[in-house]
């Protein structure tokens, strides 16, 4: 291994908010250090424990944070970032790419992707913080969590209740236009629940009314992270695969013209394609 591969990998390893904003905008994508992790893949209680242990007081210090309302931006990148280092100790494995439209691209997006664990959540704020300020829309219920709520509520992030599709589109469209008109991002999962199989029926098209309405193009993010599976008794709290690397991939921004058909079919041609090219089930 050359000096120069040893200090970009030392950089990673220790890097602060400003180093991992360069890193991704000059590479245009992420990938985890090649580090082994022999007791988290040989040793799966280790991996879950170091999981869970690291993350607990990841989301304990931002939550209280966040009940005293000094969660800031910066901070939240700063503990996505934390939530990487924990997810790599674990021995996952975080292949992201496709960043060169957003280094591009000036102003608030509308980012539509796929969901299917918990881990999106934590890990999209490293990449969409790097470009521009951004909030995310979640089920209200989770804002009512402990700890991981005071977090939610501290970001001020738009809830739905996804029980009364019309309302929820008010909410959104509202909501979403106010906050991109503050210069604010938004990102939306447009599926009913998570899942590692992905349904095309169940994709709706919310994203793009939103942007549609609020005038500003849509980019699409294809995800595989079932390195997180689901708890059999809390659905967040389940096993770790270390095993299973872990995969996002942005795609270029989309003007939302006419009706926005084209610009929804583009978003979900852009998931499929890359969601089978890693294995994962596809139904439509």
């Amino acid at each position: 291994m050359n000096s120069t591969r040893d200090f970009q990998i030392t950089t990673k390893i220790h890097m602060d908010n400003y180093q991992f904003r360069q890193i991704v905008k000059t590479e245009h994508g992420y990938q985890s250090p090649d580090r082994r992790r022999l007791l988290a893949h040989h040793l799966p209680g280790w991996a879950v424990a170091i999981f869970y242990a690291r993350m607990a007081l990841d989301f304990l210090k931002e939550g209280l944070a966040g009940r005293r309302g000094t969660l800031t931006n910066e901070r939240w990148l700063r503990a996505s970032l934390s939530c990487i280092k924990t997810i790599e100790s674990a021995g996952g494995r975080l292949n992201v790419s496709g960043l060169e439209g957003l280094g591009e691209h000036k102003g608030p997006l509308v980012f539509i992707a796929n969901h299917m664990s918990i881990l999106e959540t934590v890990i999209l704020p490293s990449f969409t913080l790097a470009f521009n300020d951004v909030t995310f829309i979640i089920k209200d219920e989770l804002r009512r969590y402990p700890v991981i709520g005071w977090v939610m509520q501290g970001l001020d992030f738009i809830s739905v209740h996804r029980k009364n599709p019309r309302e929820d589109l008010k909410v959104v469209i509202n909501e979403g236009q106010q906050r991109i008109q503050q210069g604010c991002s938004v990102v939306i999962f447009p599926q009913a629940t998570r899942s590692t199989v992905f349904n095309v029926k169940n994709f709706n098209s919310l994203g793009v009314k939103l942007a549609r309405k609020a005038g500003v193009p849509v980019v699409p993010i294809a995800l595989k992270t079932d390195f997180h599976g689901s708890g059999r008794w809390l659905k967040d709290i389940g096993p770790i695969y270390p095993d299973r690397p872990i995969y996002f991939k942005f795609g270029d921004p989309i003007p939302v013209v006419g009706n926005g058909q084209a610009a929804h079919h583009s978003v979900v041609e852009f998931i499929v394609q890359n969601l089978r090219s890693w294995g994962v089930e596809v139904r439509t």
